[in-house]
């Protein structure tokens, strides 16, 4: 008897493990999926946009019409798909019901943000796909623990997470990092035993598809000069102050949004004009932009990191494109359009400082990004992995540590946990009503 205890509990060890290592594989596969989407929609939006001499006006259709589509599929048929993805995951976590997380992370809610984040990058939004990717990553986990009988869902959530980041990116590092200090805010021993399991596995998975590869290449500027270090508190305090500015106002539109749809007896109706006025302003920024804002930005911040000087003004527009595409409700992530925006701060300062385009790129990205999570060790770590950079390591932790003070100090509430309270209040009564044996129903 006490062998044959033994024997089906040492089996039921292994198929949780078996399940929990096929779900970690399977966010790496899908990440890789994901990112070749993204990359296919961005190139027809470019084709499209560059096939004539009157081409460029074409997002005037194609905007408007796509924030329209994916807003009305967010709302009708995929509920808790809108937005980045990370707020919904942060969410889920202070959810204590499988009902309520249920309505934040599902395998529906994954296929309908990776479909409407690739649609939304098709119509030129400024959006990118990490962000998504993480709620898909802890989708995907929380069915892992559904399968393997697995009991710790906050800390599979956690690791689904930090998995999603480190594919999308090839930051195994960084993923661990934002999972502790931005996701749980807290350290424990076992959960991120998890997280480091998964962020392994998924990230071997991806590997074994695509290669080992750095996402802006390989970069080593270091700061030689009093003017490279001048770039320092430019970067921090200018890029922190920039983050928190577009943290602090897109909280407060999102609140302010929220109560005019909700005042309405035609909410929908409401949502569907806010996307395509936004989708209009991204095409109009995209046209005065000679296209830089559109997608992701991947190319552009890339480009300053390789050291070629972007307009002086691009970072203004990128962020205000990011910033409409973000309060439109479409779904798609700000992590990368952060990244862009943070490099053409730096490659501005650079450029008028006369210091290196390159060593500005990297700290403006650092800077500002730290500014608009305010997650500095993230900010670090992530720039450093993505651009190979040892020769600049003070440099950068310097700028994070400096945009995320200054930006603490202008916006006390950090932007993704600011974002995930109507989630969690939406995902509560949810719960509630799955106690009465009610149903509850999207706009």
């Amino acid at each position: 008897m006490r062998q044959s205890r033994a024997l089906g509990g040492s089996w039921r060890i292994w198929k949780m493990r078996l399940v929990f290592w096929a779900g970690a594989s399977a966010i790496g596969i899908a990440s890789v999926g994901f990112a070749k989407a993204a990359d296919a929609a961005q190139a027809l939006f470019h084709s499209i946009t560059h096939s004539g001499s009157w081409a460029f006006l074409w997002p005037l259709l194609i905007a408007p019409a796509g924030f329209l589509v994916c807003t009305f599929m967010a709302e009708r048929y995929f509920p808790a798909s809108q937005g980045s993805g990370i707020p919904q995951a942060i969410a889920a976590r202070h959810v204590n019901t499988a009902a309520g997380r249920d309505t934040l992370l599902s395998i529906k809610i994954a296929i309908g943000k990776i479909l409407l984040t690739t649609i939304g990058l098709l119509c030129g939004g400024s959006i990118g796909r990490e962000g998504p990717t993480v709620q898909v990553g802890a989708s995907i986990m929380l069915l892992s623990a559904r399968i393997g009988g697995m009991a710790q869902a906050n800390g599979l959530i956690l690791a689904g997470s930090a998995a999603g980041i480190a594919a999308a990116f090839n930051t195994p590092l960084a993923g661990i990092v934002f999972a502790i200090e931005e996701m749980s805010k807290t350290y424990h021993s076992r959960i991120n035993g998890l997280v480091l399991t998964a962020v392994i596995i998924s990230g071997l998975a991806a590997l074994g598809l695509v290669g080992n590869y750095t996402y802006f290449g390989v970069a080593n500027p270091g700061a030689t000069s009093l003017l490279d270090w001048l770039l320092v508190p430019v970067c921090g305090i200018g890029g922190g102050a920039a983050g928190a500015l577009f943290s602090a106002m897109a909280l407060y539109m999102s609140r302010r949004i929220r109560r005019w749809v909700q005042t309405s007896t035609t909410p929908l109706k409401r949502k569907l004009l806010l996307a395509g006025l936004c989708g209009l302003g991204v095409a109009l920024i995209g046209i005065a932009s000679s296209g830089l804002t559109y997608g992701t930005g991947y190319e552009q911040a890339r480009g300053a990191v390789e050291g070629h000087a972007l307009p002086l003004v691009f970072f203004a527009e990128k962020l205000a494109a990011s910033f409409l595409t973000m309060i439109s409700g479409i779904p798609g992530g700000i992590f990368a359009p952060s990244l862009s925006v943070g490099a053409g701060l730096g490659s501005s300062a650079a450029s008028l400082l006369g210091s290196s385009i390159t060593l500005g790129a990297v700290l403006g990205m650092a800077g500002y990004f730290a500014g608009v999570v305010q997650a500095p060790m993230t900010a670090f770590v992530i720039i450093m992995e993505m651009t190979a950079n040892h020769d600049a390591v003070i440099p950068i932790m310097l700028t994070s540590m400096l945009g995320y003070a200054t930006s603490r100090i202008l916006s006390r509430e950090p932007l993704y946990h600011g974002l995930s309270r109507p989630f969690e209040a939406e995902a509560i009564r949810a719960s509630r009503a799955a106690e009465r044996g009610t149903t509850t129903h999207p706009t």
